[in-house]
């Protein structure tokens, strides 16, 4: 179990100790995609959803999803976030709206699950907002998109990789 840095000696899970290690800047972006009718993502982008403006919202809803993120995930540290956003494109043909968000901290670990928590929250969001009009929509995916900062530095994510293992 030596690997599982999450374990204590006895195999319970555990928060790990980060105070002996440095502070460094730490960025991360994640990105969620949603799939719907034309028609839905038109009201989207339109900002005219049954319970009003969607993609507004659902940013907020992604900015304090990031800051609750070690109130939800358990063994996170809560971190001063320096940074968190949301940004939305919306391509109506497809029917595809995708939202990436990024978070900062200068800090002794990472703010991947800060990102992810908030592009996850902003998807749930979208989906609230817009189910009125469709209850079919689909969030695709969630996916940490980049990192930098600390030990490991900086990770992108390999978009052909990732696309091949879809089949």
């Amino acid at each position: 179990m030596s690997g599982l840095t999450h374990l204590g000696d006895d195999g319970r899970a555990r928060m790990v100790d980060v105070g002996a290690k440095p502070t460094s800047e730490r960025r991360a972006v994640a990105r969620a995609r949603l799939r719907m009718a034309p028609d839905t993502a038109r009201a989207v982008e339109r900002g005219d959803g049954p319970k009003g403006e969607v993609l507004g919202v659902a940013r907020i809803a992604g900015v304090q999803a990031a800051k609750q993120t070690s109130t939800l995930i358990p063994l996170c540290h809560p971190l001063p976030l320096s940074f968190v956003d949301v940004a939305a494109t919306v391509d109506v043909e497809a029917g595809r709206v995708e939202l990436l968000a990024e978070a900062h901290t200068i800090g002794q670990t990472g703010v991947e699950m800060e990102a992810m928590t908030a592009a996850s929250v902003a998807a749930l969001t979208v989906y609230d907002m817009v189910k009125g009009l469709e209850r079919g929509v689909a969030i695709e995916s969630v996916v940490l998109v980049s990192k930098s900062g600390g030990r490991s530095g900086e990770w992108r994510l390999d978009e052909a990789a990732a696309d091949a293992d879809k089949g």
